[in-house]
C-alpha cells in the first residue's frame, strides 16, 4: 500500500489508526479551539516601575509591560488554556522550528490613551484577521480572530491603567505566533506558541520629520509575485536590513523597494508607499501599489487612508490601487506633476516622503508650505489622530475597558 507523500496517508502515524478513521491515541477527537473565555490570570509579584517614554525608548532593548499572554498549541489536542502571566523569557529547545525554518509571524498595532482618558485600539479586527492569514501562509495553526482580539483586550485592560496613564500617548502591541516543535525537519510544526506582549516604541514619524528614500539595489527585491510579501512574517524583514544599512550610510533613512524590470514602486521599508500626482490627463490622483499580486502588505493604515480619501476627498482626487513605476514617478517630478508622497504603517503612522535617491540622482518631493508634508499627507495624519485619540467618535476607534 502506498504511504508516500501525496498518498493522503501520514507515514508518521500508525497505518491501522489512519485506515480506521479514528483519531490517534491520546488525541482530542475535535482539536480544541482558541478560547479567550478560559484565560487564567497569574499577576506578577515583582511589578516594575514605569519609565518615562524617552528613557524607555533610549534603551537597547524593548521595555515591555508587566504581563504577557501565552497559549500553547499542538496538533493532537489543539489549543491549550491561554495564560496571562508575568512578562519574561520563553522556553525553547535549540531545535525549535521557528529558529531554523522561519515558522513565525506577528502583528503590529497600538493602544492609545485618548484626550478623554479612554483607551482605544484602531481597527483591531483587521490585525487579528491578518495574523490568521499570515499563520496560514507558513502552515501555523488556525484560530478564530475574535478570540485573539479578546485576549488582546485582556492584556490591555490589565496593564494599561499603570503603563499608559497619560493622554495622547500609546503603547505597541505585538501578537506573535511561532512554531516550537523541536525537530530539524522542514514540515508544518506540530507544536506552536501564541503570545502577546506590549512595549514602548519611539514616535518614529516625529523623530524623522520626513522619509528620505533610496531605491532598492538592482540585485535585491523585498518580495516577489507568488511569494509572501503580503504576509507579516519575519522572513520579509531580516533580509531587507542590508539595503537599509546602505541607505543609512548614504544619509538616507529607508529603502523604496522596486520590483520587476520596469521598477514598480512597492513599499518604503516595511511600510506602504503612496503618491499624490497629477496625471497627464490632468486628473489629481492618490496612487498606491495593488494587493492582487501579493507583493505588499495589506496595511491597516494604508486601507484606512484609502477609505478616508474615497469617502471624504472624492471631489478633490481619484484614489487608485494600481502598479506604477519609478520611471513614471521621475517623469512626473520632471514635469512638475508630482505633488506629494507619504509612507504609512503602524510604526510610522503617516510620514511624509521628502526625497527619493535613485541611481545617483535626487528627486525632491514637495513638502507643503511649512515643510511638514503636503496637504493630503497632513490631512490623513490629522484624521487618523483624531480617531485614535478620541477627538472624533468613529467606529474604527474601539474603546477598551480600563480595569484600573
Amino acid at each position: 500500500m502506498d504511504i508516500s507523500v501525496g498518498s493522503g496517508l501520514n507515514p508518521d502515524e500508525p497505518l491501522a489508526i489512519q485506515l480506521s478513521g479514528q483519531p490517534p491515541k491520546g488525541a482530542h477527537p475535535f482539536p480544541r479551539p482558541l478560547e479567550a473565555s478560559k484565560l487564567t490570570y497569574a499577576f506578577t509579584k515583582e511589578p516594575r516601575n514605569v519609565p518615562e517614554e524617552a528613557v524607555a525608548n533610549a534603551s537597547d532593548e524593548s521595555v515591555c509591560t508587566d504581563h504577557m499572554i501565552t497559549a500553547q498549541w499542538n496538533s493532537r489536542e489543539g489549543w491549550g488554556i491561554p495564560e496571562l502571566k508575568p512578562y519574561g523569557p520563553l522556553s525553547l529547545l535549540p531545535t525549535a522550528s521557528c529558529l531554523h525554518y522561519a515558522t513565525e509571524c506577528f502583528e503590529g498595532m497600538k493602544v492609545y490613551r485618548g484626550i478623554d482618558g479612554k483607551l482605544r485600539l484602531f481597527r483591531p479586527e483587521r490585525n487579528a484577521s491578518r495574523l490568521r492569514s499570515s499563520a496560514s501562509r507558513i502552515a501555523l495553526p488556525d484560530f478564530d480572530p475574535e478570540e485573539l482580539y479578546k485576549l488582546i483586550i485582556a492584556l490591555v485592560s490589565v496593564d494599561c491603567p499603570k503603563w499608559l496613564p497619560k493622554p495622547k500617548s500609546f503603547l505597541y502591541l505585538r501578537p506573535t505566533m511561532i512554531g516550537t516543535q523541536p525537530q530539524l525537519h522542514v514540515r508544518a510544526p506540530k507544536q506552536a506558541l501564541l503570545y502577546i506582549i506590549m512595549s514602548f516604541v519611539p514616535r518614529v514619524d516625529e523623530e524623522l520629520g520626513s522619509l528620505r528614500l533610496m531605491t532598492s539595489p538592482e540585485n535585491m527585491v523585498r518580495a516577489w509575485a507568488g511569494g509572501f510579501g503580503h504576509a507579516k512574517v519575519g522572513a520579509n524583514y531580516g533580509p531587507s536590513v542590508l539595503a537599509f544599512q546602505d541607505a543609512f550610510q548614504k544619509g538616507l533613512n529607508q529603502v523604496l523597494w522596486l520590483y520587476g524590470p520596469d521598477g514598480q514602486c512597492t513599499e518604503a521599508g516595511g511600510s506602504n508607499f503612496l503618491v499624490v500626482w497629477r496625471r497627464k490627463d490632468g486628473v489629481k490622483e492618490l496612487i498606491t501599489a495593488p494587493l492582487e499580486d501579493q507583493l505588499i502588505l495589506d496595511g491597516v493604515t494604508r486601507r484606512s487612508c484609502i477609505d478616508l480619501a474615497r469617502e471624504r476627498l472624492s471631489s478633490e482626487l481619484t484614489v487608485t490601487e494600481h502598479k506604477f513605476t519609478i520611471s513614471e514617478l521621475l517623469e512626473a517630478a520632471a514635469e512638475g506633476r508630482l505633488m506629494e508622497s507619504f509612507s504609512v504603517g503602524t510604526m510610522y503612522a503617516v510620514c511624509p516622503v521628502s526625497k527619493i535617491f535613485h541611481r545617483g540622482h535626487d528627486v525632491e518631493i514637495p513638502m507643503g508650505r511649512e515643510g511638514k508634508g503636503g496637504p493630503i499627507t497632513l490631512q490623513m495624519k490629522e484624521w487618523l489622530n483624531d480617531i485614535v485619540y478620541g477627538r472624533e467618535e468613529h467606529q474604527w476607534g474601539v474603546v477598551v475597558p480600563d480595569s484600573g
